[in-house]
């Protein structure tokens, strides 16, 4: 669905972008991170026709963006982190515009418009763009993104700075698109978010890729894991593994080292005691990403 190689973006004599190749499947929910700075907008961007590239080739269902930019566009929606909108104008005439201007016929866009306010959950009442929440504007973007019916979404930041609770419903938004066979890009600093919709991440850091794969992918290369042995018994002394704690009534052995969770598991048994759970932990993408930028936060 989407090929890109070799792609670079320079301002001034500095690459933001730094010979950045991947490749996008068909249906696939495509996550892009970093720090700010990483060139993440900038590839966004690019991948949308809204910038050029100084190199490198950006191939979308079969045509080459910089050759046939115009067909690209007519299948493909773009939401920036910051979308200006036309405040004076009432929600069903924006999107009405925009419909027009996709060359779609009126009875399709009306349609089209009312299943849009639907699924997104959005009731305007004939308010103007100005007179909305800001949850509710970002959801009147959306809907303009997908006023074409487009089979490639370009996201920025779609939940940026929007209370838990729209967000939630804008990120299960984005989730449900996968069902319709709708392929998204998108970039996000809430890694959460990331880490339970992508199948796949991409990690930038100075417009270059540090690691692209599935979340299981990426846990295998740079994560580690650990497991936890939650129990009951009446006294631990003698119990020879490092970190117990004493938690809500429990004792909790966390380790790295899987025999250290058999032989605890068989001292506890031996004692008469009570195995209440043992789980694996795996490092979340949040964990791993502050890791590889070597910072204590995230930028």
């Amino acid at each position: 669905m989407i090929e890109v190689v070799g792609l670079t973006k320079y301002y001034d004599d500095l690459a933001v972008v730094d010979d950045l190749s991947f490749t996008v499947n068909k249906g696939e929910i495509f996550g892009i991170v970093g720090p700010n700075g990483a060139g993440k907008t900038t590839t966004l961007k690019m991948l949308s026709g809204l910038i050029r590239q100084q190199a490198g080739t950006i191939n979308i269902n079969g045509f080459d963006l910089k050759e046939e930019p115009v067909r690209i566009k007519s299948f493909l929606g773009f939401l920036p982190e910051e979308s200006p909108m036309y405040e004076s104008m009432r929600v069903n005439d924006y999107l009405l515009f925009f419909s027009e201007l996709y060359g779609i016929d009126k009875k399709t866009a009306y349609k089209r418009i009312e299943t849009l306010l639907s699924e997104l959950s959005l009731s305007p009442d004939g308010k103007k763009i100005g007179d909305l929440s800001k949850g509710m504007k970002r959801k009147v973007a959306i809907a303009r993104s997908l006023i074409n019916d487009p089979e490639v979404l370009i996201y920025d930041e779609p939940a940026s700075g929007l209370d838990p609770m729209t967000s939630k419903y804008i990120t299960d938004f984005i989730s449900s698109l996968r069902h319709t066979g709708k392929t998204v890009v998108f970039s996000a600093h809430n890694l959460y978010q990331v880490e339970t919709l992508c199948d796949r991440i991409l990690i930038m850091k100075q417009g270059k890729i540090i690691t692209l794969g599935r979340m299981d992918e990426i846990q295998g290369q740079y994560g580690h894991t650990s497991y936890q042995v939650k129990f009951v018994v009446d006294d631990v002394s003698g119990l020879a593994a490092s970190m117990i704690e004493k938690k809500d009534g429990y004792y909790l052995v966390v380790t790295e080292d899987i025999e250290v969770v058999n032989s605890t598991a068989k001292w506890v048994a031996a004692r008469e005691g009570e195995i209440v759970e043992i789980k694996t932990v795996e490092l979340s993408l949040e964990e791993i990403f502050i890791e590889l930028m070597e910072v204590g936060i995230i930028s």
